[in-house]
């Protein structure tokens, strides 16, 4: 408090009354100058930058997509009058120091110098980051651009009303307005009983009782929008798991846990690494979709077995002997998306594109509708529009869903998705040999398309 009164509001003396700020922008600049030696200078320096940027935008703090939206106000004037959330309450509800650290990076260039001339530096200006860092982010201008594809629902909709369409909102408040029976297949990736920090929407741990009732709320409205041949694939940790199950039992067939290799995690002292989520693989009735073939997995065979001089359930290719073989329900061809993937986003818990692809491809037709009321960066949406399928999305953070939007806009024209190509899914580190295997497949049909001239 006593940093707050004595370093930075006298920095932002200078600004007009009504200047805005983040409150976790602030809480980064106090704790900034309380651990770097010499920080309450560059406090200063950097305080005014992002003042500067704030003011840079306008009195929209509610617009969609504003990085200065969710913020404290101050009457400027020596110090504050007035202030929306106390000092106590921004402290509860800030970023950790290495996130905004990274983020400020990565978004704006600070320099005192743009305390005389205040402006946004977008992205596209900024210096180029490292050659191979392909993860997706949206500049300030972006985002102001992709918000207004975003739509709100104020009222009751139909399916084409929501088709392709991503929402901004709490489902909770929503799923009144959303139509009967339109799900073919449900992606439910709820928040789990952690606390995480979600672009400034927290989601904080909560007694087992009081997640179970939040969880089964959800249940209980997505229920009347399923049809009765619907899919349900419901996400959670380890922990989580032992909550959601009991749910999922009293309204839906669960038919199979899968447990998926997130291949990163950290370690531990005194308890084993926690490298694993789990899926719930559920029904809305006993008459269900399942296509096993289009999920099944290319394999290199190392010891290959022949009968009669015949390969026995393999193929002997160009460049090696492969088998397909049937989905177990235990995945570790995955990989978490991560800097040099184009698919990575900035998101905290983003699934990978590969495995939505299987639960798309496994339990769902062309032209069916999925859906995903907790959409995060949109995986679900993306995979959605490049697997042919209607889709429809929720989320209460505007960023993420400009992040989704530009996602989806990139997906039109690039549909692939790593890790599966040529029809099949493939094991991890097989790049080489999908790039055969596609410009094989090319190859093959550009032959029958001259065939049939």
């Amino acid at each position: 408090m006593s940093y707050l009164n004595s370093a930075i509001l006298p920095a932002v003396g200078h600004l007009r009354d009504g200047a805005v700020v983040r409150a976790d922008i602030a809480r980064f600049f106090h704790e900034y100058g309380r651990r770097k030696p010499g920080g309450a200078n560059r406090s200063h320096d950097i305080l005014r930058s992002m003042f500067d940027c704030a003011i840079a935008w306008g009195h929209r703090p509610e617009a969609a997509g504003n990085p200065c939206a969710g913020i404290v106000r101050y009457h400027i004037g020596g110090r504050p009058r007035r202030t929306v959330m106390s000092i106590m309450t921004m402290r509860r509800l800030v970023r950790p120091l290495s996130v905004w650290r990274s983020q400020l990076r990565r978004n704006y260039i600070i320099a005192p110098t743009m305390y005389a001339n205040p402006t946004i530096v977008s992205g596209n200006s900024m210096p180029a980051r490292a050659p191979r860092n392909r993860t997706m982010t949206c500049t300030p201008e972006e985002l102001l651009e992709l918000s207004e594809g975003i739509i709100h629902v104020e009222k009751a909709v139909d399916c084409q009303d929501i088709d392709r369409q991503l929402i901004k909102g709490d489902f909770f408040e929503i799923a009144d307005f959303l139509p009967e029976h339109f799900i073919d297949l449900l992606i439910l990736d709820p928040p789990y009983n952690l606390t995480k920090n979600y672009n400034g929407n927290y989601f904080r741990r909560r007694d087992k009782d009081s997640y179970t009732l939040w969880f089964r709320r959800a249940i209980e409205l997505l229920i009347p929008m399923m049809k009765p041949n619907a899919t349900v694939y419901a996400c959670s940790d380890w922990k989580t798991s032992t909550l959601v199950l009991p749910v999922l039992e009293e309204r839906l067939f669960v038919r199979n846990r899968i447990t998926w290799e997130r291949e990163k995690g950290r370690g531990a002292k005194r308890n084993w690494k926690n490298n694993t989520e789990d899926i719930w693989f559920c029904t809305n009735s006993e008459d269900y979709y399942f296509d096993v073939e289009s999920v099944k997995l290319k394999r290199r065979v190392l010891a290959p077995y022949r009968v009669g001089g015949e390969p026995k359930d393999w193929q002997q290719e160009n460049d090696g002997n492969y088998r397909l073989t049937h989905p177990s329900n235990i995945w570790t061809d995955l990989t978490v998306p991560f800097w040099s993937m184009p698919e990575n986003t900035p998101h905290p818990a983003q699934k990978p594109e590969k495995l939505l692809a299987k639960l798309v491809l496994a339990s769902s037709k062309e032209n069916d509708f999925v859906f995903d009321p907790f959409l995060g960066s949109g995986t679900t949406a993306v995979v959605a529009e490049k697997l042919g399928r209607k889709w429809c999305g929720i989320d209460i953070n505007s960023e993420y869903l400009c992040w989704a939007k530009k996602r989806i806009c990139v997906a039109q024209g690039e549909p692939g998705i790593q890790g599966y190509s040529a029809g099949v899914f493939w094991e991890r580190n097989s790049v080489p040999q999908q790039r055969k295997a596609s410009i094989a497949e090319e190859q093959e049909d550009a032959s029958q398309g001259a065939l049939f001239k």
